[in-house]
């Protein structure tokens, strides 16, 4: 069984998050953020899957009950479990281990051996049934999923120090201690001894994944008021518990801010991606639009996606994601950009200016959100090396241009 995090309120992600969970964020032109550790459980066989979720969970809510739909022969489900008041408890989730907390109940009536615990912020491939045999085989109550990292990243991280059996002998949560750092740095002999892929100098980092004993959280969560995993929960762990690690090779990111949100999206339009939207054996599940093809009129497109139900006359897409549904009109140049693109092919309405890209306009290095209406002439360039800004129907975070949902950007504007 699987319980997905559903984060916070997503503020570093604003204004991506400003109308929706972050979970429900589009990625990569068609998907959503929650379709990535959903597919990851179905492709191993998982298919009692928990969302854990309290922020502006509507449209979250309407994409899961959309797209994962099992028949009747199956005992198979994805269900929200959203914040609520109850005899126990009335406040909001606190932390990541609260959240499970508070449903701790739910979770224990599946009678289930283990329980897997994932992010829905994160855009990763691993094999969980792996990942979940080896928590087994080691007969651990507790196994986090590692990952190596360069000591620039330490600070933002939770970081570990393993014995030669794999067992986590110390955590530190985003230490900034250079001495700190430098005792639980790997050198040549235990990369060799563990037999890990990582180069002399780099960290094994917490990626917020975790394989419980189920009766080993209900154990730990009951004992200890900790709110958070990272911070409290795991340190605490390791005192009196056996925790694990297990190493991950493949690509993994976390997309908490604007910044990796869009680092992450253009990383997939790379001519050879770290991480394959096109294999047959990991394929990401997503609500089926049966939309038409894209359509090409004119437009010079290099290292991009291109989503159904596009049409582009533009001069040039360059190094973009171009969503579903997305308009881009004559002339109009996009270069490491976001278009998510639309909910729908009308495009008139109460404004003058209609959804997509105008003609004439220039973007770079921007993400214009579902439903945006970019008017003709406009240049989304950023050439002063704004860092943050709040504009008129935009925001500039970490030197990125963002059109909110709906905004409407008038003719000739320039940003």
């Amino acid at each position: 069984m699987t319980a997905i995090l559903g984060g916070g309120q997503g503020t570093r992600l604003f204004p991506l998050t400003r109308d929706r969970a972050k979970p429900a964020v589009p990625l990569a032109g068609k998907f959503r953020l929650i379709d990535v550790p959903i597919s990851n459980s179905l492709q191993a066989g998982i298919e009692r899957i928990f969302v854990l979720t309290q922020f502006s969970s509507a449209s979250l809510h309407r994409h899961i009950a959309q797209t994962y739909r099992f028949d009747a022969f199956s005992h198979g489900f994805v269900n929200i479990l959203a914040a609520e008041q109850s005899v126990t408890s009335s406040d909001w989730y606190q932390g990541t281990a609260d959240a499970v907390r508070q449903n701790l109940s739910r979770l224990e009536e599946m009678a289930v051996r283990d329980i897997l615990i994932l992010s829905g912020d994160q855009l990763y491939l691993m094999d969980l049934r792996g990942f979940v045999e080896n928590h087994r085989r080691s007969e651990a109550d507790l196994t986090i999923a590692v990952k190596p990292v360069p000591a620039s990243e330490a600070s933002s991280l939770g970081i570990m120090r393993i014995d030669r059996s794999g067992r986590i002998v110390e955590f530190v949560e985003k230490p900034r201690d250079p001495q700190v750092i430098g005792r639980l740095t790997l050198d040549a002999a235990t990369i060799a001894d563990l037999g890990l892929e990582a180069e002399p100098g780099m960290l094994l980092a917490s990626m917020g994944i975790y394989a419980f004993r189920t009766a080993a959280l209900s154990e730990i969560l009951t004992a200890s008021a900790a709110d958070d995993f990272g911070k409290e929960v795991i340190p605490e762990a390791i005192e009196g518990s056996r925790v694990y690690a297990w190493v991950h090779t493949g690509y993994w990111k976390d997309i908490g801010t604007i910044s990796a949100f869009h680092e992450a999206n253009l990383d997939l339009a790379k001519t050879l991606p770290e991480l394959d939207l096109y294999s047959e054996e990991f394929p990401i599940y997503t609500h089926p639009r049966f939309l038409p093809p894209c359509k090409v009129n004119h437009c010079q497109v290099s290292e991009s996606i291109l989503a159904d139900g596009s049409i582009l006359t533009a001069q040039r897409v360059h190094r973009s994601v171009i969503g579903i549904r997305s308009v881009l009109e004559e002339g109009s140049v996009v270069e490491e950009s976001i278009v998510m693109g639309a909910t729908s092919f009308r495009r008139d309405g109460t404004s003058d200016v209609p959804v997509g890209i105008g003609r004439g306009c220039r973007l770079r290095r921007a993400i214009i959100d579902l439903d945006a209406r970019i008017g003709d002439g406009s240049l989304l360039l950023n050439e002063a090396g704004v860092e943050n800004l709040d504009g008129e129907n935009y925001f500039i975070r970490e030197g990125i241009i963002v059109v909110p949902r709906r905004a409407s950007i008038p003719p000739g504007t320039v940003i």
